[in-house]
């Protein structure tokens, strides 16, 4: 039997702008094995979130998905699949903001239940106590008395835990994230992402986790994705990544952010702007703000190429790049 719970080949999602179609994600292939933490980063509008609903099939009416999307059910080899297939089955999703996400007409003992009764067939008594013991497991104190509370009546962090609870409670095999922290102050992100941490380790459950902070990224995951403009530009394991990117994108977000216990670090911005959808640029879509740039940029066909164990980069010219070789 395989590890490989997900792959996705080549995937691409088109919307409706204005009365025009556009295609925010473009030839996007990533996998993620299970138990395996897989991150997703890069800067807003990216195509991070449609990426991650593409794959439990939440995107808005009338989006076109074209692709291979291969799900492994019931332990076997990655297999087509349809949303139906594995929602509230295989995938559990994690939204960035609770609040919006939970259901404020239903208690939250209830919005746990809801998903194993459907699902799994259970009773509202047994629902009940699943959903108990769920809250209970992801730290939630005083489950039975918080069960019979509305979602407004939670803190922020723990709204952010009934929402872990109800992906947890059909025992999926694979967790999406979307920005589950960003919300959060610092304390409680860490608690959730040590809670995160705790559920992958013990329930072998896998995990991508959709992020534009770096450090978020680099505490959770083995592997990164780096999108711009709606393509996978970079792929690799995180600490290779991080000390040795080999896309001028990802050198740039590095170099953007502050490493910790820096007190001289002087931290370099990205020039311009990300290309709207409706007008993506030919060749490399960074080119226009990459500092490396050379003619052949601008006419190259995007393809991720390996460079290396695990490595892949959409760049014509790594060599360029601050990890050299």
């Amino acid at each position: 039997m395989s590890d490989r719970i997900l792959e996705v080949a080549d995937l691409s999602v088109t919307l409706e702008r204005a009365g025009q179609p556009i295609t925010p994600v473009t030839g996007v292939s990533l996998s993620v094995d299970r138990g395996e933490a897989l991150g997703i980063a890069g800067e807003s509008g990216c195509g991070k979130s449609l990426t991650l609903k593409s794959i439990i099939g939440l995107l808005p009416p009338g989006a076109i998905v074209d692709g291979d999307l291969r799900f492994a059910l019931d332990k076997k080899e990655p297999i087509p699949y349809t949303s139906s297939d594995v929602q509230g089955h295989g995938i559990g999703l994690i939204f960035q903001e609770p609040m919006t996400a939970l259901n404020p007409t239903m208690k939250v003992g209830d919005l746990i239940a809801e998903g194993p009764r459907i699902h799994q067939g259970l009773s509202k008594a047994t629902g009940r106590e699943r959903a108990i013991e769920l809250m209970r497991q992801v730290g939630i104190p005083s489950p039975e008395r918080r069960a019979k509370m509305w979602p407004h009546q939670l803190s922020g962090g723990l709204r952010q835990r009934v929402m872990i609870a109800m992906a947890l409670s059909t025992e999926p095999k694979l967790l999406l994230c979307d920005e589950p922290t960003t919300a959060l102050d610092v304390s409680i992100q860490d608690q959730i992402l040590g809670l995160l941490q705790d559920i992958r380790e013990r329930l072998d459950t896998a995990v991508i986790f959709v992020s534009h902070d770096l450090a978020v990224l680099g505490e959770l995951c083995d592997r990164l994705a780096i999108m711009y403009a709606g393509q996978v530009v970079e792929t690799g394991p995180v600490d290779d990544l991080f000390t040795n990117p080999r896309h001028p994108y990802t050198e740039a977000l590095m170099n953007s952010v502050p490493s910790f216990g820096a007190t001289t670090e002087k931290l370099v911005g990205i020039d311009g702007h990300p290309p709207d959808p409706s007008a993506f640029p030919l060749g490399c879509r960074f080119a226009p703000r990459c500092m490396y740039a050379r003619a052949d940029c601008r006419e190259a066909d995007y393809e991720l190429t390996p460079i290396g164990a695990g490595r892949t980069t959409a760049c014509i010219h790594p060599e360029l790049t601050g990890g050299g070789g």
